[in-house]
């Protein structure tokens, strides 16, 4: 068990599940962060039963990434305890439905906002000074899906392509002074959000979900 510490927003499925889960099995300490409950602690008894005897710990953090001040506290909470973030991974998301740019719903459109926009430029500010407290001035890993301007992908193509804006923007600000800001483009995987955009789709050709995860943590 390392003193590695790791914050995954958007930990109870999909990638960044299965990125918590690898980082965990390799050692890391994990706070783990996302409003369902259940897949949290499916996350940790996967961990717990693999057995591994150097696997990190978890810390189940159930909560709405868009609530400001339960992340505000959730932030100076792991500072109290570690004084330090060492790597930031961001893969929380809100995919809404498919639907034609003259007949978006108007809450999904406000969720998608709220969560892939505004809830990403709150956090940055709230989590640097935690990258920055970490010996190596930490890194911070951003998932890009670049569906903007594509048909029916209103609403999530460009929230995503706003939210990979805003990373990308922190990114060239911090060369120099850190953190480290990484932006990849995973192969298409056999998620539940990818079978919603793509019902039908022969998932047998996409790629392995844990071996994207994995080949994800060797880059940090």
């Amino acid at each position: 068990m390392s003193d590695r510490i790791a914050l995954v927003t958007g930990a109870s499925r999909g990638l960044g599940h299965h990125i918590a889960e690898q980082l965990a099995l390799r050692g890391w300490q994990v706070v783990a962060v996302a409003r369902t409950v259940g897949g949290l602690e499916e996350l940790d008894d996967r961990v717990k039963a693999a057995g591994l005897p150097g696997a990190g710990q978890l810390t189940l953090a159930p909560m709405d990434i868009t609530n400001d001040d339960a992340m505000r506290h959730l932030c100076r909470s792991i500072f109290d305890r570690w004084g330090k973030v060492d790597l930031w991974v961001h893969a929380a998301i809100h995919a809404a439905p498919l639907s034609p740019a003259g007949s978006l719903d108007l809450k999904d459109w406000d969720k998608s906002v709220a969560i892939n926009i505004r809830a990403t430029g709150v956090l940055i500010p709230m989590v640097e000074p935690l990258l920055l407290a970490a010996p190596d001035r930490g890194t911070a890993l951003f998932l890009d899906d670049p569906h903007a301007g594509a048909k029916f992908f209103g609403a999530y193509g460009s929230t995503k392509a706003a939210q990979i804006a805003l990373a990308q923007s922190w990114q060239a600000e911090t060369v120099r002074t850190g953190p480290r800001v990484l932006i990849e483009t995973p192969a298409p995987l056999p998620t539940a959000t990818r079978a919603r955009f793509f019902p039908g789709e022969d998932r047998a050709r996409l790629a392995d979900v844990a071996t994207e995860a994995n080949r994800l943590v060797d880059l940090v």
